[in-house]
């Protein structure tokens, strides 16, 4: 089943016809197979790993697949006739998934930005960057827009970082330095829920997960707090995992960060889970993220080990947390946040 904005680029897949094609930022379809029955040959980076693992099971000599904020070292410098980029769900984002494809894109190549109407599409004449032509309107239908530019000037090398942002963090455990790369949420501030996190952190050893580890926060101030502790950090979104490797780094402190689809690709069991979950999928909230990760957390939990998470507390995981450890022990709240901790 393709999602609408695919089934949208579909209607105008004579617009690629016989090209090299490159798409960015897909969505969790098999629209970059359906291409190649007018594309010559399909290229596709997905910023989000469920959708890489949703269409690399397909790849073969014409269609190659990626997960990543950027395509392999090894294809940097190639160019390709046409360029599909799914406009981001944060805005901000949008600029860096243009100037990447302008890079990858041949002198006066196509490019086509596909994304529903209430996605932020429709600012796009506002953001696109002035080494493209004017968007022109190519369609809309099924609550979706498909634009349509050509490559007319040189565009800016793609230096990462010239998209990231750093700053200081106050956290309990001391000042920490954040390297936020764009598209990866940051108030520049310690949120409230992480904040009552980390100023009641139990006693920790051992092999420790940071599930869904954003730019680092979390995992940088258990480092401060328990500097022997092996963290391994795991998300989703390319982004995310590039911010928290830099934010590991400008710390000076290491630890594992790898891209993992719930506890899909995470071996053996932990001495401790920690985590400020998400809950947010896309555009639309959503509970079964975090519902999945407390029902699978239990089974991954060495023998007393430590299961520790902040949630906002009108979300409704106490049944869901019982089922799985037993009971509910909330060790701490305030009025947007509950702290639970459990113990295997």
């Amino acid at each position: 089943m393709l999602t609408n904005p695919s089934q949208l680029i579909l209607r105008k897949s004579d617009e690629f016809a016989g090209l090299n094609l490159l798409i960015i930022n897909y969505e969790s379809d098999t629209l970059a197979q359906q291409c190649l029955e007018s594309a010559k040959q399909v290229t596709a980076l997905a910023l989000d790993y469920h959708h890489h693992l949703t269409l690399a099971p397909l790849a073969n000599d014409n269609l190659r697949c990626y997960f990543g904020h950027k395509l392999p070292e090894a294809l940097a410098t190639e160019k390709f006739d046409c360029v599909i980029v799914y406009f981001p769900k944060a805005k901000p984002l949008a600029d860096y998934l243009f100037t990447l494809a302008a890079n990858h894109l041949e002198d006066e190549g196509l490019l086509l930005v596909v994304g529903e109407n209430k996605g932020g599409i429709k600012s796009i004449s506002k953001l696109l960057p002035d080494f493209f032509s004017p968007a022109i309107k190519l369609d809309n239908a099924r609550h979706s827009l498909l634009y349509r530019a050509f490559l007319t000037g040189p565009a800016p090398d793609l230096m990462m970082q010239d998209w990231i942002s750093e700053y200081t963090l106050s956290t309990p455990q001391g000042d920490i330095t954040i390297c936020n790369f764009v598209g990866v949420f940051s108030e520049k501030k310690l949120d409230l829920g992480t904040e009552l996190l980390l100023s009641h952190l139990p006693q920790l050893n051992g092999r420790v997960l940071d599930f869904g580890c954003g730019a680092g926060v979390i995992t940088v101030a258990l480092l401060k707090q328990y500097p022997h502790l092996s963290i391994e950090c795991i998300d989703i979104n390319a982004m995310a995992l590039a911010s928290c490797q830099l934010t590991l780094a400008a710390n000076n402190m290491q630890a594992k960060v790898y891209p993992s689809d719930g506890f899909n690709q995470i071996s053996d069991n932990f001495d401790g889970i920690i985590s400020n979950p998400p809950f947010h999928d896309g555009l639309d909230s959503t509970f079964a993220i975090a519902n999945a990760f407390v029902s699978q957390s239990a089974a991954r939990l060495k023998p007393k080990g430590v299961w520790q998470i902040v949630a906002n507390r009108h979300l409704p995981y106490a049944d869901n947390i019982a089922k799985a450890f037993g009971s509910v022990n909330v060790l701490a709240e305030n009025n947007k946040y509950k702290l639970y901790l459990q113990k295997a």
